[in-house]
């Protein structure tokens, strides 16, 4: 069998974002009205955590003013149905036209949120809105939050190996702020707001012969043990209410280590070897963290830096931001690249990528 038949390739990504979007200094009155009757203390705090989460402008599938209501989960959930399945036939349909291939090209599509529940998910609405093949192949990815993106390119990559000349898409799409709690004034409920945004992605994978892109070389997770409780969602009967350990950066760095580099070693690399850092914003403490361990390593990650800037942390949805980044800006023959995302579980997760010589 040809090998190059059986490489598996990222061919594109493409983004999508909501209708509703704020700069941070325009959320501070709405903050004010939240904080109505909280003492003056407490509200300089919680403003002094948006103003240096990093975050210039968030995006969302509500209008801030809905964002604020005491609107009930059934409502809020309802939204996000609707506002999910619009976002995702976009940014599909969108990523399909950008590398001109038929919806009826895909053989396998995954699709991943945690942000809101629905049932049928979000694949079987595309299915029938873009008319994919009635045998496509489908998954969805609901509860492994932040890391989801990388996970789902771990699930198409096995498929893809498994079966050469297929095709595949991830459609990611978020609405963190679907899952903000009014009645919530938790230091996890605040710092969530403060760095979440709304989004969507679609990145397409193929193990097709004809197809073009930078190689997926190798995945891997990485479990941390007795680490459920540092991160997640609880469902309430108020919606799904954010669990964001404190402990997470400091972790992260603890780990960082056993996660970087025999996952290279095995590949026969270093990380002196990694041109292309493409790593998941988590918030700007988790950026700071890995800035320095990376730092020390001579290498940066300022477009995800970037990302979380310009659209805040989008859960599952940023890392494919991030990735189109690199893709756009072209990657040099031969540079190799880590994608990196960490989860619910606790887990970190991994995507190294070649460009073609």
């Amino acid at each position: 069998m040809d090998s190059r038949q059986q490489s598996v390739k990222i061919v594109g990504v493409t983004k999508e974002l909501p209708q509703f979007s704020r700069e941070t200094p325009d959320i501070m009155p709405l903050l004010d009205g939240w904080l109505v009757n909280k003492d003056e203390r407490f509200k300089r705090k919680v403003k002094k955590i948006f103003g240096n989460a990093a975050v210039d402008k968030r995006y969302s599938i509500m209008s801030p003013e809905e964002v604020f209501s005491a609107t009930s989960f059934e409502e809020k959930n309802d939204i996000y149905i609707r506002e999910v399945i619009k976002l995702g036939e976009k940014v599909l349909d969108k990523a399909l036209k950008k590398v001109q291939w038929n919806a009826t090209d895909l053989d396998y599509i995954i699709t991943v949120s945690c942000t809101g529940i629905m049932i049928p998910s979000l694949d079987a609405y595309l299915i029938n809105s873009l008319q994919l093949r009635q045998d496509v192949v489908r998954l969805p990815v609901t509860e492994m939050g932040c890391a989801a993106g990388i996970s789902a390119m771990v699930y198409a990559n096995e498929f893809l190996k498994a079966n050469p000349g297929k095709r595949a898409a991830i459609i990611a799409v978020e609405s963190p702020t679907a899952t903000f709690q009014l009645d919530d004034y938790s230091m996890a409920n605040v710092v969530s707001a403060a760095i979440f945004g709304d989004g969507a992605a679609c990145a397409l994978l193929s193990s097709h012969e004809e197809d073009h892109g930078p190689q997926i070389v190798d995945t891997g997770m990485y479990h941390f043990y007795d680490a459920e409780q540092m991160m997640g969602f609880s469902l309430t009967n108020m919606g799904l209410k954010m669990i964001l350990d404190p402990a997470v950066p400091d972790t992260i760095a603890e780990h960082f280590p056993m996660i970087i580099h025999p996952f290279l070693e095995k590949n026969a690399l270093k990380i002196e070897d990694i041109d292309h850092l493409i790593f998941h914003p988590g918030g700007k403490k988790i950026v700071q963290t890995v800035e320095a361990l990376f730092g020390e390593m001579g290498k940066n990650i300022d477009n995800t830096k970037e990302v979380l800037r310009l659209y805040g942390n989008m859960s599952s949805v940023t890392v494919l931001y991030v990735l189109e980044r690199f893709m756009e800006r072209g990657m040099q023959p031969g540079d190799h690249g880590l994608m990196l995302s960490f989860g619910p579980g606790f887990s970190a997760q991994r995507v190294l990528l070649k460009s073609p010589d």
